[in-house]
């Protein structure tokens, strides 16, 4: 009897570690698949990317348990077919309170140099997330204090409590706030949007997929003459981007006629990501692009927008390029 225990024991233990050097394989098999001319994101080295945690990310960023409420979630403010904003001026957290501020768009937000807009010192998606699930005033997804709560209402799940365990293998205990807060940052970093038709022009050689107003747009809005580029540069179309190689760069932030200064967003996108700038008073790009005018003429505006005017051929061909950037 004893000799069968032992082996039982033995195929016991060996059956934990297939298991767990699966799990762990899992965990490691992960490969961006990036459009051309991407580069891979900067990731965290103490929260590499896999597959399962990817999966387990994008369960947590729709489930509403993670909020005060009950019936809120990140998703409620970054709607996927909203290009992850939510269509309001400013958001409202999980018990209806206003939020000051509009939803960016989470899509190539992995290459932004900062997250939020005020903040630029909030470099990842990690740091960023304590902010909407913490935040008291306004509150977010008001979930300080209740850590606990959330935690056991997850381990009771039978199948969120394998996703955390095949997301995080080799934890005792991988059903924590701090992974889920892994799991959510892990998933946005794969929210990468560049098959534009300007993508698709420059990187992948369709030379005929550009209008000519389009065309005459993209000129301006790299001239000297527009200025465009000096402020929304760089592959994502913001105040700086960064990458797996070069992490340290810094963002840019500029006044935008109200005295506020916030991070420069992406250009990416925007028919789906209206209405439009930090604290969403435009309801239309053109109203985006007289705005812009205004200030051109304005000797009290950041000398980044003070510039010549531009004829009305000129703003409807900008207007057309910056169409271009919208991926379906």
């Amino acid at each position: 009897m004893r000799r069968v225990n032992l082996s039982r024991a033995a195929v016991i233990v060996a059956a934990t570690m297939v298991a767990t050097l699966a799990a762990a394989a899992r965990a490691g098999d992960f490969r961006w698949q990036l459009p051309a001319g991407f580069p891979e994101p900067a990731v965290p080295a103490d929260n590499p990317m896999s597959e399962a945690k990817v999966a387990l990310g994008a369960k947590l960023f729709a489930d509403p348990r993670l909020s005060v409420t009950g019936q809120y979630s990140c998703q409620s403010c970054h709607s996927p077919e909203r290009a992850f904003t939510d269509g309001l001026a400013r958001s409202r957290g999980a018990t209806g309170e206003s939020l000051e501020l509009n939803a960016p768009t989470l899509l190539n937000a992995a290459y932004n140099a900062s997250l939020g807009w005020r903040d630029a010192s909030v470099r990842t998606f990690e740091q960023q997330m304590h902010g909407p699930l913490f935040n008291k005033d306004p509150r977010e997804l008001g979930l300080a204090g209740r850590e606990a709560l959330v935690e056991s209402a997850l381990k009771a799940d039978p199948q969120m409590a394998n996703a955390f365990g095949e997301a995080f293998p080799g934890i005792a205990e991988p059903v924590n706030m701090d992974n889920v807060i892994r799991a959510i940052a892990t998933y946005e970093r794969t929210l990468i949007s560049g098959r534009s038709p300007f993508d698709r022009y420059v990187f992948g050689g369709q030379h005929g997929i550009l209008t000519d107003r389009q065309r005459s747009g993209m000129e301006l809005f790299y001239s000297a003459k527009a200025g465009c580029a000096a402020c929304h540069g760089g592959l994502n179309f913001a105040g700086a981007w960064v990458d797996r190689d070069h992490p340290e760069v810094e963002p840019v932030f500029a006044d935008t006629g109200t005295g506020a200064r916030v991070r420069v967003p992406t250009l990416r996108n925007l028919p789906a990501t209206a209405p439009y700038m930090h604290d969403g008073r435009f309801a239309t790009l053109d109203q985006v692009l007289e705005h812009y005018e205004k200030l051109a003429a304005d000797p009290s505006a950041d000398p980044r927008l003070r510039r010549d005017p531009l004829t009305t051929t000129e703003i409807a061909s900008l207007r057309e390029f910056l169409l271009s950037l919208a991926d379906r």
